[in-house]
């Protein structure tokens, strides 16, 4: 491998913690929004998502300034290969102000992957110490948001074969378990 291509992908530890730290900041701020338009099926889980977003920042901060970091922040770090996925995921969906459950349970648990990838990735990429321990902790934590909106998508959606004898496996459709309106904002 080039010098050239090793150098590109390289970044900083400060680059990466004012990325992670901005998709965070991003998340928090979609999921505070969407709080009122979503459904009150899901809105507990909208709500918990919100909470972690902003203990996340908070614990970036807290690690961006600890006395521990300060000398490390020029420090070179593989750049990992979800990073390009990481960086375009911070950009939210405009979901309108009646969003469907479902979309915004798909949204949530694209975005949750992404995350999870990135920072099992930083983490391996980092050696034991401050740095390594938040990103094992961020990806320990989206997993475990990841697991609660898989129940929850499977519990809010029903997948069953349309009644066509055409139709195999491959066409099952996902469709709400609630039939009065389950899905919208309210």
């Amino acid at each position: 491998m080039s010098k050239a291509k090793t150098l590109s992908q390289m970044t900083t530890v400060e680059e990466v913690l004012e990325t992670v730290a901005e998709f965070d900041r991003e998340a928090h701020s979609f999921y505070v929004d969407l709080v009122p338009k979503v459904s009150k099926n899901i809105r507990y889980i909208v709500e918990d998502l919100a909470r972690s977003e902003l203990q996340h920042i908070i614990k970036l901060r807290e690690l961006a300034q600890s006395q521990e970091l300060a000398g490390h922040l020029k420090d070179a770090i593989l750049r990992p290969e979800a990073d390009r996925r990481f960086s375009d995921a911070i950009q939210a969906p405009e979901l309108g102000d009646n969003p469907d459950d479902q979309e915004v349970l798909a949204y949530a648990l694209a975005r949750e992957q992404v995350a999870i990838e990135e920072y099992s990735e930083l983490a391996a990429n980092t050696p034991p110490g401050p740095l390594h321990e938040v990103f094992s902790f961020l990806a320990n934590e989206e997993s475990k948001h990841k697991s609660d909106l898989e129940a929850l998508y499977y519990q809010i959606c029903l997948l069953y074969t349309s009644p066509s004898p055409r139709d195999h496996l491959a066409h099952l459709v996902c469709r709400l378990l609630l039939e009065n309106g389950g899905g919208g904002g309210g």
